[in-house]
């Protein structure tokens, strides 16, 4: 297994996203994605999985500081007090005394975020959280976020795929030694019958889901593709005997379209 390392944080280069998970699946998931050699598990409060998700790493039997855990506070928690009392409760369901990573899900315009990283960087400082990071924040909110936080914030978890440009976003991670952790990494399946990354996967004996999570493990992006498939999980996993060539990752990065954006919601930010 490769890691992502920022901040003091080593994140697994391949993790296992948990959205739209839920109950015997879920934990079922995790069991096996774990047994296989994954070693870090995303979950979020939105999801409404945490404590199957706890359930599915207890039955693994691996040691729980073999596993890294990331969950996300949701945007309605973002209050300090709320923040911290939430975070409790997401431990108490994952049956943890604290999680490597938390992040803050989306941006909350209606809460200062000075406040809310405050709160964050507290939660850390008192150990409910080895890590603390942020997810769907745009280059100028990473400005924002890293200069407001009393804390070193170690990632911000996107959408990136093929089909989006995240350039600029790469740079402000980069600049600020922060990873990214990419969710949707296989935007969502549509790749699978992708002729260039096929015609790619070819030439190494690999799919196409397995070369475009190279491209992304290659760009040193830790990646969480969601599968409710078992046998999904070991094709996830197998990227580490293969390299992509440079004339091979200058052909994916061709394949972005401005319209590639797969998750966005009313509340979203203004993105880059």
């Amino acid at each position: 297994m490769r890691f992502i390392e920022a901040k003091g944080a080593r994140i697994p280069a391949i993790g296992l996203g948990t959205w739209e998970l839920r109950g015997r699946t879920c934990a079922r998931l995790v069991e096996q994605a774990l047994k296989l050699g994954y070693r870090h598990i995303d979950t979020a409060q939105i999801y409404e999985n945490e404590r199957d998700v706890g359930d599915g790493l207890r039955a693994s039997g691996i040691r729980r500081d073999d596993v890294f855990v990331t969950t996300k506070v949701w945007t309605t928690h973002f209050a300090p007090n709320d923040l911290e009392r939430s975070t409790r409760e997401s431990l108490a369901r994952l049956r943890l005394s604290e999680v490597d990573l938390l992040l803050l899900h989306w941006p909350n315009p209606h809460v200062p975020l000075a406040e809310t990283l405050g709160a964050l960087a507290h939660v850390k400082k008192i150990g409910l959280s080895r890590h603390i990071g942020i997810s769907n924040f745009t280059v100028a909110l990473i400005e924002q976020a890293t200069a407001l936080c009393p804390e070193p914030l170690a990632c911000d978890q996107v959408e990136y795929h093929p089909y989006l440009d995240q350039t600029r976003l790469l740079d402000a991670c980069a600049h600020h030694g922060m990873a990214l952790v990419a969710y949707s990494p296989i935007a969502k399946g549509r790749i699978r019958n992708d002729q260039t990354l096929s015609r790619i996967g070819q030439a190494h004996g690999k799919t196409a889901a397995q070369v475009c999570l190279r491209w992304l493990v290659q760009q040193n992006v830790s990646a969480i593709p969601r599968t409710s498939k078992i046998e999904r999980l070991s094709e996830n996993m197998d990227i580490f005997d293969f390299e992509l060539s440079d004339a091979q990752m200058h052909q994916i990065f061709q394949m972005r379209s401005p319209r590639g954006r797969l998750t966005d919601y009313g509340f979203a930010p203004k993105w880059d």
